[in-house]
Parts: structure tokens; sequence; C-alpha cells
């Protein structure tokens, strides 16, 4: 632990701990729902994870496959060193690997058409002239297409993936059809797509979708809403979202 870390349980999840710093970008359940949201069957062997930040995706993949090695990427030296820890503070170092760089090109490093899924939670936000950028370097750069936009990240997750692999990510709605066309452009089929409301008669604030490399145009599947609350008024999450926290209780 260095100084002004602290050290938090992964939610509900059972064992896993994670190495924070309050300064950085620090993990949210957007993580969580990409972690439970990628599929993952027996035959996936390998993944990548890209922008894993302090590596909670990694950790909460961990949990679902236990035959496949997992691979975080991540430009931030901080996040990197963090991420570094987080694996070793769980004993995970013989099921995941660490990367720092830059994930454009990331592929001539880890190699081309070698994965079977892809993950990511990226910076969501373009930047314009009238972008609202965070005079903390390390959160722009999380939060803001600073060094890394969405052609970027489906581009290099194309160039990663198997025929036939699999691309999950978490993303804003107000994107979704900058998504598809990206997904498109790089041979990725959207095949699902899932929206998250905070509430019960609030828009979404979340988007999920996976695509298939090389999968076959149309069938998309809309899933049914995720609400992260119970009600309207209530602070109590919904038990769809309690039970996603409890997965590593029940393994």
């Amino acid at each position: 632990m260095k100084e002004n870390e602290v050290l938090n349980d992964l939610l509900g999840y059972d064992g896993l701990k994670i190495i924070q710093n309050p300064e950085m970008f620090n993990f949210s359940l957007d993580s969580t729902l990409l972690g439970d949201y990628a599929t993952l069957n027996k035959n996936a062997k390998s993944i990548v994870d890209l922008c894993t930040g302090n590596a909670p995706v990694p950790l909460f993949l961990s949990l679902r496959s236990k035959n496949a090695h997992i691979t975080g990427v991540e430009i931030q030296e901080m996040s990197y060193d963090l991420a570094t820890r987080n694996v070793a503070v769980n004993g995970l170092e013989d099921r995941i690997t660490i990367v720092q760089g830059d994930l454009k090109g990331i592929h001539e490093k880890l190699g081309k058409y070698a994965h079977d899924v892809v993950t990511c939670n990226p910076p969501y936000f373009k930047v314009n002239p009238d972008s609202n950028l965070n005079k903390n370097d390390y959160l722009t750069i999380a939060r803001h297409e600073v060094l890394a936009t969405l052609d970027d990240v489906v581009k290099e997750a194309s160039l990663l993936l198997k025929q036939g692999g699999r691309f999950a990510m978490v993303h804003r709605p107000d994107r979704l059809i900058d998504i598809i066309e990206t997904f498109r452009k790089y041979k990725i089929e959207p095949k699902r797509m899932r929206l998250v409301y905070p509430r019960i008669n609030r828009e979404a604030n979340v988007l999920l979708i996976e695509g298939i490399k090389g999968g076959n145009p149309g069938n998309l599947r809309i899933e049914n809403p995720l609400f992260v609350y119970e009600n309207e008024k209530s602070l109590n999450y919904s038990q769809e979202i309690l039970d996603l926290f409890m997965l590593g209780k029940k393994e």
C-alpha cells in the first residue's frame, strides 16, 4: 500500500480485494456490469480487457472463468501499478497478466486474431472545444477520448479477436448509433444489447452491448431492461443487482 491508497472489498465478491487511490478514477458499477455481461463459454481460453484501469473487470472475470487467461491493458503508469498489485493481492498472477501500453497496436504484442473474448470499459466522452475536461489528467484520460477513441477501441478489438470471438463493451446510450456503425466498420456484428436504468421512469444511463467478430448481419437481441434501484425513491439496490454482487459467494 502506498500513500493515499485504500484497500476495499470488491463489492460483494467473496475474497476479492481492490487497492484504490481516491485521487484517481475508481471502479464503478459499470465495470461490475461488464464483467457479468460478457459471454464466456467453456472454450474461451484467452480474454483481453482493454482500458483495464486498476483491473476490476479482470478480477470479476476471474470468478466466471477458471480456464481462461486474462490480460488487462492499461496505458497510465499509476493505474497499471495499481492493477498489477491488485492481481497480486488476490493471488491471481497465474491467471491474470497486466500489460502497460497504448491499446492502439497492442495486437502486435498480444497476438493478432488470437483471442476468444475482448472486453472494454472505455472513455465515454468525445473531446471537442466545449468539453469540460477535468484538471486531473488521470480522470481526463479515463473519461474522455484523449488517448483512445471509440474507433481505436473497436478496431483493436477486431484485430485481437479470432473469427467468431466476442467483444463486450459498456458505454453511454447516447453513443449507440456511433457504436453500431463502428462495430460494423470493423466486422463485429452487434448481437446483444441491454439498457441499464438508474430507476423506473428514468432515462437509461448505461449501455451494455456485445458483438461477434465476423457474425452474420441482423438478429440483434434487445434484452430486458436492468434497473439499479428497486423503485423510484428507494436507495436499495434491485434484486438483480444484489444477485450480481453475490456472484462470488455463489461459486
